[in-house]
């Protein structure tokens, strides 16, 4: 996370007070190397920290969705084994909209669902070969009112695919990824 302050009210297991670009990416590098879940890193000029961040990553864009059934259910997944929310990678072109859409039906198996609102994006890093990067998410609510079918796409890694309450996902939150904990937070346990 990037912010101004330190933030403790989440559990970072990192902090790194932002002073320059190359003791920010030596942090971020000690970050990738080692065992940490998460990092806040934070500074006075959140733009221009925010600015440096991104200049270290190759950006790429996704988009997802939590689907809420009219009973009161929310559609979940578990990727490698994790929890998780219907999402995937832009196409080129596409718009964050019809990319979520597109990953929910091909994921989950659904068809007429419609979007209601986005939600916050989330952010997170990842190294592939050497290289590392940053996703965008760009979440939208999505309403569904069929039948509550669980058939995850079984080659993308989804081995589960779940409709819970929210009493069943204050309990899953803590296998989920940690990118998605705010956006559990915001948009499902704070209703």
């Amino acid at each position: 996370m990037v912010s101004h302050e330190p933030d403790r009210m989440q559990k970072y297991t990192l902090f790194h007070r932002y002073h320059n670009r190359n003791g920010l990416y030596e942090a971020i590098s000690s970050f990738q190397a080692g065992t940490g879940a998460s990092m806040n890193i934070y500074g006075i000029d959140i733009e221009h920290l925010w600015s440096e961040f991104r200049q270290y990553f190759n950006f790429v864009e996704a988009a997802g969705g939590l689907v809420k059934h009219p009973s009161g259910h929310y559609l979940f997944i578990v990727r490698n084994g994790r929890w998780d929310l219907p999402k995937g990678h832009m196409e080129e072109g596409e718009l964050p909209e019809a990319c979520a859409i597109r990953e929910v039906e091909e994921e989950c198996g659904l068809k007429n669902h419609t979007i209601v609102k986005p939600l916050i994006p989330s952010f997170h890093t990842w190294q592939y070969e050497g290289v590392s990067y940053l996703k965008q998410t760009h979440w939208f609510m999505m309403h569904y009112n069929g039948e509550m079918i669980e058939n995850p796409q079984a080659d993308e890694g989804i081995s589960e695919a779940k409709w819970m309450t929210p009493d069943k996902i204050c309990v899953i939150r803590k296998s989920a990824w940690h990118s998605l904990t705010e956006l559990i937070n915001s948009s499902i346990l704070s209703t």
